[in-house]
């Protein structure tokens, strides 16, 4: 590459930002706005905020620089600021995304010599000084810069991506799941689902009375390893890992949330007083999955809400659909039909990381 020597103050303008106290407003999760500082931590963005007020907003596409740490921050976005940080305006150019990231990287190498004078004395200092940026043709090659950046996202992406496959892969071996070949009886499994005879059952009566979970609060709760399950459908309806002592119910069984949701547990638990627990602890464990969906079905229509908890009196009285032979529950089938969709399952797994791989060497050049 050739490179060329600018002097900062032929490049930017320097402005100091209008600050905007912290007290006439509060941080807001989901606000429009950043509230840029002098951290040095998430670009220099210590919140986000709703509040709105023209006179101390300030227009983005511009670098922001704490004059405490010396850092140089892209901003996209409008936003406010807050005490001792300014900004840089590009004179005759338009910043971008990719721009920025490779001037900001050069800027954050003077990080010392500006921290080396007052902050009053800053602009001048800054306006003063030398950076050499790549040239084509006598001018500022920008192109070279967003390709530059561009080829290192590329290859980040691709690093991140090989990443996440290796771990599915070491995953799919340590839970034995590399076997997706169908065996005689899962091909048959599936073919006879159409034609499978079902029967109605009462839950009560296959697996005796659910339990209903018992009542802890969050601020009661002592953190630990044992998964706690509330109603809910963020994380299976795990609200906390505690170390309390609770009941404790055994794996392969069936929750239900207060709103019907039900879901198979491979592992022990404990649970609020919006969880009822079906004792499917003897059912072989593909079986128990196919039950926990012929009890969601039954149980999450549409009956349950706020106004009308389901609990375990009403698990008890649950009718459910399951395949059937000489009117025994068909135990056999489930485990056979559920272990062949697991494969199927698998098998579309590894395609789909197989095919990611391959991409991901493509685009790394490997």
């Amino acid at each position: 590459m050739e490179w060329g020597e600018y002097k900062l103050g032929d490049l930017f303008e320097v402005k100091s930002n209008p600050q905007l106290d912290k007290s006439n407003f509060t941080f807001s999760e989901y606000g429009k706005y950043p509230y840029f500082t002098r951290t040095i931590y998430n670009n220099g963005i210590l919140g986000n905020v709703d509040y709105f007020d023209e006179e101390h907003k300030i227009q983005g596409e511009c670098i922001a620089v704490g004059m405490l740490s010396m850092q140089f921050f892209y901003m996209q976005k409008d936003f406010y600021a807050g005490q001792f940080t300014k900004r840089l305006i590009p004179k005759d150019f338009v910043l971008n995304p990719r721009r920025a990231q490779f001037i900001n990287s050069l800027l954050n190498k003077y990080s010392e010599l500006f921290k080396s004078v007052l902050v009053r004395d800053f602009e001048n200092k800054f306006i003063n000084s030398n950076i050499q940026l790549p040239v084509k043709n006598g001018s500022i090659d920008f192109e070279f810069m967003e390709t530059f950046i561009a080829e290192l996202e590329a290859q980040r992406i691709a690093e991140l991506e090989a990443q996440r496959i290796a771990e599915l892969e070491a995953y799919l071996t340590a839970a034995g799941l590399t076997d997706y070949k169908l065996t005689a009886e899962e091909e048959e499994a599936l073919e006879k689902l159409e034609t499978v005879e079902w029967k109605e059952y009462n839950l009560k009566a296959l697996y005796g009375s659910s339990t209903r979970g018992k009542r802890l609060k969050s601020s009661d709760r002592i953190p630990g390893n044992l998964p706690f399950v509330t109603a809910g459908e963020a994380d299976e309806g795990i609200s906390d890992f505690i170390g309390n002592h609770v009941h404790v119910f055994k794996k392969n069984t069936t929750t239900i949330d207060m709103f019907g949701s039900a879901k198979y547990r491979n592992y022990d638990y404990g649970g609020d007083d919006h969880v009822a627990v079906v004792h499917t602890e003897n059912v072989p464990q593909m079986a128990a999955i196919f039950v926990t969906t012929a009890i969601h079905k039954a149980s999450h229509c549409g009956q349950f809400d706020y106004s009308r908890n389901f609990y375990a009196k009403d698990a008890d009285a649950l009718n459910i659909l399951l395949p059937q032979v000489n009117g025994d529950v068909d135990y056999a089938f489930m485990q056979t039909f559920i272990s062949a969709i697991q494969k199927l399952v698998i098998k579309d797994v590894v395609a789909y990381s197989d095919r990611k791989m391959a991409a991901t060497k493509q685009a790394a050049g490997m």
